[in-house]
């Protein structure tokens, strides 16, 4: 009824404070659909402020990060989520690993870069990151694959395996230092990928799949 009555008049932008928290899962998803749809047809501006990334990242045409009440990052929800221009935003907005890693080249936004492992690896970087030494590197978990160990650009020991039901985790010790590294991949009808705890494993990461982070 209250969001009837705001609309009613038919304002120019709508502000949605945490409209849905106190709604129960199944109900608060349908409820996003609802909102997105009287949205699309009424045409007018909804700013929606949310605390769930998953909630903002679904609903939104555009997505400000703040924090501390500043602007930290604005983008659609897909270049939020696979280009975090910093350590916030990507922390804060879905799953990420970081891994340290020294700049040794960069041509326009792709990035040369020498892990821990002394792989080298190729990442997006913008402008606005450091030309060289040592930065930092995000991935996210499902932007990573499991191999044999041997393979990849990272290897370790693989110590927890943790089944949700959708998708699966995978929790590995890196070499050299005992970093966690954390990967996701989805499952399929009775599938067993025949990796167990304890295994020694490599990761292998796609040419895209990190982003380098400005201070």
């Amino acid at each position: 009824m209250a969001l009837a009555r705001a609309l009613a008049p038919r304002p120019k932008v709508l502000l949605l404070d945490e409209p849905l928290s106190a709604l129960d899962f199944k109900l608060r998803k349908e409820m996003q659909l609802e909102l997105k749809r009287l949205q699309s047809e009424t045409g007018i501006t909804f700013v929606f402020v949310t605390h769930d990334q998953e909630e903002a990242l679904t609903m939104s045409d555009r997505v400000a990060v703040m924090s501390d009440g500043e602007i930290r990052q604005i983008g659609s929800p897909r270049d939020i989520y696979d280009h975090p221009a910093e350590r916030f935003v990507a922390d804060f907005i879905g799953d990420t690993n970081f891994l340290e890693a020294e700049m040794l080249g960069r041509e326009g936004e792709t990035a040369r870069l020498r892990l821990s492992s002394g792989q080298e690896v190729q990442a997006r970087a913008s402008e606005a990151t450091a030309s060289s030494g040592t930065v930092t590197l995000a991935i996210r978990p499902e932007h990573a694959d499991l191999a044999p160990e041997g393979e990849g650009a990272l290897s370790g020991t693989l110590e927890d395996i943790v089944y949700f039901g959708t998708d699966t985790h995978y929790h590995v010790a890196l070499d050299g230092g005992g970093d966690r590294f954390v990967l996701r991949k989805q499952n399929q009808p009775d599938e067993d990928r025949g990796y167990r705890t304890g295994d020694r494993v490599g990761i292998r990461l796609s040419r895209s799949a990190g982003q380098v982070l400005r201070d």
